[in-house]
This record gives structure tokens, C-alpha cells and sequence, in this order.
């Protein structure tokens, strides 16, 4: 029962690191059955390995915790593909909530062993108290899962709000260093009546300010989601708006040189009887010049057709070669709009790329049609100099220090729809290609 009691201490890493997973469950590099089939049986085992070290040496499982708690760290940061950024602050936020408890495990503790003396001096809690420790970290866990698994994993999956993961990591550190400094330097001082009352009501506040603070940044993440996701589509409103008005100058155009083709005819004509061939090729040249070089018309849907002949206007005004192949109906079987986000991520990294390709090589391709009644596929070329910068999976931006975003969110946008993405790169050829699923 002895032995037991530093391994139960130690075996909290296990149901923190469930929970760290409950809101990344898409991102794992690997199956979720086949993770947990080695990492389970390698935390129990380290756990046990620790336990029986420090029963052996009669010391504190403290240092012990901290070290293995940094592994798991690490394993968990290296099982996902998203960025440190997030990862890092999910494990630092269960970490510091775990801290919380600990410190309520520790007060329980000194109220239990209140009256005896022997039983203090052991440098591990008494077993009630870490059977305690172990249900209330388990309830813990069980109670957060519904939360994680939704709200949470949005948050996680959407890139959105992606600068907010840059300062909320500050949140937990700073609980967590609060919970180490009240633990006390003297175990003693825990058993005295007034200190351990305050000691109480501190943890209790504490874990319920930290996750209070959790909530509200849960609330504000997603308050900042649905901002930028109106920004989205009022992006792609005014792309649309802008290609209507590209179409109308364009028909207008159109119009006009149908209307003067019978007078041009007739000139034309005259010419001809002239016998002048110079002028006849002149006025040939100025009338085909007036003709509207945009495409009209793209395809059946208006919200794809707007975005494409927005990015096709801003190819040509850069002399850049583009070329679309696009067969949408007016009704997707997909989400409109994460079809169009797609579109304009891909679109807007070809451009960005073509900027940067020397004149004679620049190139853009799409292709983008419906597969059965329930699948679109969306494939974009694009030619490129310079060198690709990948690191786990993950496309590095070139316009500043970080990951790429855009391509990060079309993963993200195939990955919400069960489709997929696909990325290849070889010889000054950029290619991605994407299944979004209805």
C-alpha cells in the first residue's frame, strides 16, 4: 500500500494527458488506436518506474512529476501537426489546472493528517487523499470532454484567431507559478489551523479563477471566430461585387462594338472599294482593341465564378498566365462558402508565388468540378523559384517568420468536410490539390 501511494501520484499524468488530447483528436499525426495502444502502456510504465524510485529513496514525487510531466509534454507536441504555439498552450492550460488541483490534493491532505504526527512525516499523501486526487483528476476529465470535443476543437482547428494562441500560453504559466510558490517550505506550516483554512479557500479560488479565465477566453476566441468569419465573406462579397462590376463594364463594351459593327462594316466596305489595304488592317486593329479581353463568365455559380474573375483580373493586370477550367453548378453539394475560402487561399499563394517567378516562367492553373453528387475537387498549379519550406507536414509562410496560413486553412476546411488536401512541389512546379465533401 506504501508502494501504491507515489505511483497514484505520479499517475495523474495519465488522465492529463486524455485531456489534452480530447480537443486535437484530428490533428494526431497518427490513429488515435494506434497512439494510445504505446503511449498508454508508456505512461503507466514511467509512472510505476517513478513510483518505485521514490519509494525506494523516500523522497518527494515532486521532482519526479515535474520531469515526466515535461515528457509527456514533448511526446504530446511531437504527435500533432499544428503549430507549438497551440499545442504548447493546450498542455500548458491542462497543466495548470492539474496544478490546482494539486494544491486542493495537498490541502485535503493536511486536514486528514491534522492529528497525526507519524503520518506526517511521509513524503507522499495518505492513500485516501490519492485515490481522491485520482477521481476528482478523472471526474476532471470526464466532466471537460463534451466541451473539448466541440467548442474547444473549433477553436483549435480554425486559424482564424490564430494570433490569440500567442499570449493566452502567458494565462496558465502564471497559475501554474502560483501554485508552486504556495506550496510550503515547511510541511509543518500546512498543519496549523488558520493557514490551512486559508490555504482551502486560496486552491478552491484558484482552480475556479483559472477556469473561469479559460472559459472567457473560450468565449472571446469564438466571438473573435465569427468576426473574422464575417470579414471572410464580406471579402468575398466584394470580390463578387468587383467582378460584377468588371462584367458590366465588360458587357457594356460589348454592347457598344455590337452596335457600331454595322457602321464598321460598312466602312470596312468602302475601304475595300478603295482598295486601300493599309487602312482596312488599321481600322481591323482598333476595332479588335476595343473588344473586352475578360472572360465573361466562368462557371454556373456565382459565388466561385466572383472569386475567380477577381483573382483572374489581378493575374492579367500582372501579365501572368492564367488558366481556368471550372465546372460548378449554381448549387454545391459542399459549403458555399468554405469552397470559396479554398479558392481564394490557393489563388491569392499562386499569385503570391507567380510575383516571385522570373516573367517567362509564370503560370497558374485551375481546375475545379464536381465528382458524384457529393464531392469537389479543386486542384491549382502554379509555377515558383526559390526553395519550399516545410517542417513536419507543415509549409512555412515566406512573407514573414511562422507557419503558412493559407494553406494550413484549406487543410483545415477539407478536414472539417471529411475530404482531404494534398501537396506536391518538384522541379519549379507547385501543386495542390483538394476533395471537399458534402
Amino acid at each position: 500500500m506504501e508502494l501504491l501511494r507515489p505511483i497514484l501520484e505520479l499517475g495523474v499524468v495519465i488522465p492529463g494527458m486524455l485531456l489534452a488530447c480530447f480537443p486535437v483528436k484530428s490533428s494526431l499525426k497518427q490513429p488515435l488506436s494506434k497512439l494510445v495502444l504505446w503511449l498508454a502502456p508508456l505512461l503507466a510504465l514511467l509512472c510505476a518506474a517513478g513510483g518505485v524510485m521514490c519509494y525506494a529513496r523516500r523522497m518527494p514525487t515532486a521532482p519526479m512529476l515535474a520531469g515526466l510531466t515535461l515528457l509527456a509534454v514533448v511526446i504530446y507536441i511531437k504527435t500533432l501537426r499544428i503549430s507549438l504555439w497551440k499545442s504548447g498552450t493546450i498542455a500548458l492550460s491542462v497543466c495548470a489546472v492539474f496544478a490546482c488541483i494539486n494544491s486542493l490534493a495537498r490541502a485535503l491532505n493536511a486536514a486528514m493528517l491534522a492529528g497525526l504526527p507519524q503520518a506526517q512525516a511521509a513524503p507522499w499523501f495518505c492513500l485516501r487523499v490519492v485515490i481522491c486526487y485520482h477521481a476528482i483528476c478523472w471526474l476532471f476529465a470526464a466532466i471537460a470532454y463534451y466541451p473539448t470535443t466541440h467548442s474547444v476543437r473549433r477553436m483549435v482547428e480554425d486559424e482564424n484567431f490564430a494570433q490569440t494562441w500567442y499570449v493566452f500560453w502567458v494565462l496558465p504559466l502564471v497559475f501554474i507559478a502560483l501554485n508552486l510558490f504556495m506550496i510550503p517550505k515547511y510541511a509543518d506550516t500546512l498543519y496549523t489551523g488558520r493557514v490551512l483554512q486559508g490555504y482551502f479557500v486560496i486552491c478552491i479560488a484558484l482552480l475556479f479563477l483559472m477556469l473561469f479565465f479559460n472559459a472567457i477566453f473560450l468565449l472571446m476566441a469564438i466571438s473573435i471566430n465569427r468576426n473574422v468569419r464575417l470579414q471572410q465573406e464580406n471579402q468575398l462579397l466584394s470580390m463578387q461585387q468587383q467582378r460584377y462590376e468588371s462584367l458590366k463594364a465588360a458587357i457594356e463594351e460589348t454592347r457598344q462594338a455590337r452596335h457600331d459593327l454595322r457602321h464598321q462594316l460598312c466602312q470596312l466596305a468602302a475601304l475595300a472599294e478603295e482598295g486601300n489595304l493599309e487602312k482596312i488592317k488599321a481600322y481591323l486593329s482598333d476595332a479588335v482593341s476595343r473588344i473586352p479581353s475578360l472572360e465573361l463568365h466562368f462557371c454556373e455559380n456565382r459565388a466561385a465564378d466572383g472569386v475567380v474573375g477577381y483573382y483572374c483580373a489581378l493575374a492579367k493586370r500582372e501579365q501572368i498566365p492564367f488558366s481556368v477550367r471550372l465546372d460548378l453548378p449554381e448549387c454545391l453539394p459542399v459549403d458555399e462558402i468554405d469552397l470559396c475560402l479554398v479558392l481564394s487561399n490557393l489563388l491569392e499563394n499562386a499569385l503570391e508565388a507567380s510575383l516571385h517567378t522570373a516573367p517567362a516562367r509564370r503560370r497558374i492553373e485551375l481546375t475545379a468540378y464536381l465528382h458524384g453528387n457529393s464531392l469537389a475537387l479543386i486542384q491549382v498549379e502554379n509555377t515558383y523559384d526559390g526553395v519550399i519550406r516545410e517542417k513536419d507536414g507543415v509549409f512555412l509562410s515566406s512573407k514573414r517568420k511562422g507557419d503558412g496560413v493559407g494553406l494550413q486553412s484549406v487543410r483545415h476546411i477539407a478536414e472539417k468536410s471529411c475530404g482531404v488536401s494534398t501537396v506536391t512541389y518538384q522541379d519549379g512546379l507547385f501543386c495542390v490539390k483538394v476533395m471537399l465533401c458534402g
